[in-house]
Formats: C-alpha cells, sequence, structure tokens
C-alpha cells in the first residue's frame, strides 16, 4: 500500500493535469473506443488467406475509417473514389484521399 501511495505521490502533478486544463480528460477511453475497431481489425487479418490480403484489407480499412474521421459516408466515398480512379491521373491521386476528397454533387433533375 505504501508503494501505492509513493508512486501516486510521486506522479501528482501530472495526475492532476487534467484539473488545471478543462480540454483534458481524465481518461483515455474516448481513444480506446476510437481504436477499438483497429485492433479487432488487426485479429482479423491473421485470417485473410496471405499476407498481401492482409496488406490490402489494412489500406482499405484505414482508408474507410479516415473518410468516417473527415467526416465523409465511407460508402459514399468508397464508391466515388472506385468509380474514378481509373480515368483519373496518376499525378493527383493525392485528390482521392478522405482529407481531400470532395463528394459530387447530387444532380436533381429539374420537373
Amino acid at each position: 500500500m505504501g508503494t501505492a501511495i509513493d508512486y501516486t505521490l510521486n506522479l501528482w502533478s501530472r495526475l492532476i493535469r487534467y484539473l488545471e486544463d478543462g480540454r483534458l480528460e481524465i481518461d483515455n477511453n474516448r481513444v480506446e473506443n476510437a481504436i477499438r475497431p483497429v485492433a479487432i481489425g488487426r485479429k482479423n487479418y491473421l485470417f485473410a488467406g496471405s499476407h498481401n490480403g492482409a496488406k490490402r484489407a489494412a489500406i482499405l480499412y484505414s482508408l474507410l475509417s479516415t473518410a468516417q474521421l473527415q467526416g465523409h459516408d465511407p460508402k459514399a466515398y468508397l464508391k466515388d473514389v472506385l468509380s474514378r480512379i481509373a480515368d483519373h491521373p496518376m499525378n493527383r491521386l493525392d485528390e482521392l484521399l478522405p482529407a481531400s476528397w470532395k463528394a459530387p454533387l447530387k444532380v436533381t433533375s429539374a420537373a
């Protein structure tokens, strides 16, 4: 018990930092919840069939997760990128990455 108290007292200034800065959380639950799918995916990649298959799945998963974090609908992002990538200039592929991607404008028909 004494060791635990000594440890706490030695780290006290770091332990109460969240009280001094309202932006900080007392725990990291939001981060843990955000990366949980990645950890589960990593476990599932063990059964991807091959090393290359696992790499491709990880890349796709990373792109879709990043698209979601950027506020895009992952399904709409993937559908649009897959429909455009074959004709897209190689030197402008960065435009198709989630951070740069712009959702296509919906065309409405005049009645």
